[in-house]
């Protein structure tokens, strides 16, 4: 059974979903001054014929650089007397003056073949003209295109935020040599870390995008083909918790949607997900590379930060750089003046500052400059989004930055002292009664705002423990990584652990202009960063294993990277549970052998306990920047 929504939601979801930066009339009015476009149709090594559009400067006096984006997403719109409103990644690369390419992916819009969500990149090449990925079709396409467009210089660069992230991160292994230049925008990493799941819990504020990759269509196609789900509510807990276990999610997505069986039936981190994986591809890298992220990015924050390291590690001697501001998922490609969110206010004209003085001069010096070497800029433009200031690194996470180690007290104290004595704090977990990840819940595409929501609703739960330092006497800087190491136990056999690290405000604390209605920046609860751990998977996530009931044991996990200066008369905050709903989808707390197929009374309370005695402390290991 299907409810559809209309198609003006669609489309909306469509221009979300494709980063497009929307200007006014005077922008569309230069597209239409300065460039022409064309449509091709071009073959693949194995006969598939790819959609291709190019925009090429009307201007033919000189030549120019091409910039590629390849996307499932749509490159219309189509024909050859429709033309996008901007173009590239901004106004800026619009009237610096490059030909832009925009191609269909293979089984997506207009071009043929079949369509593979993350498809796997060979890990050789054969010289078999079936043997194709990512990598070759990017490569057979850029053959083409120098080839056959008149006016170019030999260079090319490509760039994508989101999944055409992940294809500009995919064009890597194996690049056409004529690409020198590649910016992967909120890439895709992996599937079991970024989006879909976090450390093998499946987020579930994700189920409404099961449509947009999990379809087949019969032939190119300039109309969606797919369905989208109308929940028939706006209240996203309440629609999950009346559909009850994933199971019953079968009734909207049928055998017809080959990604939801995937899901299901690969909840383990097995073979099907890790030759999705570009991480392990990511070595002999010769394009220089520029890697961009959002520290409040809800979806892809893992796949910047570790494509980041992963080249940085394997490839030494390529141009390899990370830009990480305060924006949420693609922010920086759209200029919205003040940048909120949440009731978070970082600044001013941030992602125009980042278009015009980092993406710019990226890409020009590789693809228009005479000039060799590197392009002047560091090795990371980082945000603190405490202080909301930038700052340049010539690494990350910067070499200076020391491991330092807060433990969880008694009576919720969180300290760099070891703790004494004997003791735990509890809590019962019930799936009947979730904690909410959000007072303002939305059953939505995806979520976004929630990266920097209050969390004082949740530290007020008594399913949540709370963790505190006393007001701090003196800032304190976080800049790299972040580990949790948990002594835990439970009463059942399987639990979730969230943890989450937060800035709390002094209760003084002014408002500024665009805090949300009813909210008071006096002693806010800043959720710096959150991550959960499936409990199943602490020892493998190839290999789960169930808890043993009432036994200490380990639960260690890595969260994502901050860079963020917890202000002097502020306080630190660490808060644990395990639910967090609907982001994530509630774990029965009853081990069984696949979540997606556990059944009503398969879901039972559990008591668990954090334990921070001398023998089994539970902490968080963070990264400080010492003071200069």
């Amino acid at each position: 059974m299907k409810n559809h929504v209309n198609s003006l939601w669609l489309m909306s979801l469509l221009l979300v979903l494709s980063f497009q930066p929307t200007f006014g009339q005077e922008q569309a009015d230069y597209v239409v001054q300065n460039y022409e476009k064309k449509e091709y149709t071009i073959h693949m090594r194995d006969g598939t014929q790819l959609h291709t559009v190019v925009y090429s400067p009307l201007d033919t006096s000189r030549t120019y650089p091409m910039l590629m984006q390849r996307t499932p997403y749509s490159a219309g719109p189509y024909g050859e007397g429709n033309l996008k409103n901007s173009l590239g990644p901004s106004p800026f690369l619009m009237e610096d003056g490059y030909i832009f390419v925009y191609q269909d992916v293979r089984g997506r819009w207009m071009s043929e073949g079949s369509y593979d969500n993350m498809r796997p990149t060979l890990t050789e090449r054969s010289g078999d003209p079936q043997d194709i990925d990512e990598s070759t079709d990017t490569y057979d396409t850029i053959e083409w295109l120098l080839a056959n467009v008149d006016n170019h210089n030999g260079k090319v660069g490509q760039w994508g935020i989101s999944y055409p992230g992940f294809y500009s991160a995919a064009a890597l292994p194996y690049a056409h040599p004529s690409l020198k230049a590649v910016s992967p925008q909120a890439p895709i990493g992996d599937f079991y870390f970024d989006d879909f799941h976090h450390n093998g819990a499946y987020f579930l504020s994700y189920w409404l995008a099961t449509s947009v990759f999990g379809y087949q269509k019969e032939e190119p196609t300039t109309e969606a083909w797919y369905d989208m789900v109308n929940p028939g509510t706006n209240d996203g807990y309440q629609f999950f918790m009346d559909m009850g276990p994933l199971k019953n999610a079968d009734k909207y997505y049928g055998a017809d949607n080959f990604f939801w069986q995937q899901l299901k039936n690969n909840p383990d981190y097995n073979e099907f997900w890790q030759k999705r994986s570009i991480i392990p591809h990511l070595k002999d890298v010769s394009p220089a590379v520029m890697v961009v992220g959002g520290w409040f990015d809800a979806e892809d924050l893992y796949g910047p930060l570790t494509i980041y390291k992963t080249i940085e590690k394997n490839n030494p001697d390529t141009y390899n750089s990370l830009v990480m501001g305060p924006w949420s998922h693609g922010d920086w490609s759209r200029e919205t003046g003040p940048q909120v969110i949440s009731n978070m206010y970082f600044g001013d004209s941030i992602s125009t500052w980042y278009q015009k003085e980092v993406e710019r001069k990226f890409f020009h010096h590789f693809l228009k400059a005479e000039s060799t070497g590197k392009p002047g800029l560091p090795e990371a433009y980082m945000f603190d989004t405490g202080l909301n200031k930038w700052e340049a690194f010539q690494e990350w996470p910067p070499k200076e930055s020391e491991w330092k180690s807060f433990y969880f007290q008694e009576k919720g104290g969180l300290s760099p002292e070891k703790p004494t004595g004997n003791r735990f704090s509890s809590f019962e977990s019930d799936p009947a009664n979730p904690v909410p990840y959000s007072q303002d819940i939305k059953i939505t595409f995806t979520p976004r705002k929630y990266m920097a929501d209050d969390q004082r609703f949740a530290a007020r739960r008594p399913d949540v423990l709370t963790f505190e330092t006393p007001v701090l006497e003196e800032d304190l800087t976080l800049a790299g990584e972040i580990m949790a190491q948990l002594k835990v136990a439970t009463s059942q056999t399987d639990a979730d652990w969230v943890v989450k690290l937060i800035d709390v405000f002094p209760g003084d604390h002014p408002n500024h202009p665009y805090v949300l209605d009813g909210v008071d920046m006096g002693n806010y609860h800043l959720m710096v960063r959150s991550e959960v751990i499936r409990g199943r998977y602490r020892d493998s996530f190839e290999k789960p294993s169930p808890f043993i009931p009432d036994q200490i044991t380990d639960v260690d996990f890595q969260l994502q990277d901050v860079y963020h200066t917890f202000k002097k008369g502020h306080k630190i905050q660490i808060q644990v549970q395990s639910t967090w709903f609907p982001l994530i989808d509630r774990n029965p707390q009853k081990y069984v052998e696949n979540i997606f197929e556990a059944s009503e009374e398969d879901f039972v309370k559990a008591l668990h306990k954090v334990f921070h005695t001398e023998n089994f402390p539970s902490k968080i290991n963070v990264m400080v920047l010492p003071k200069e």
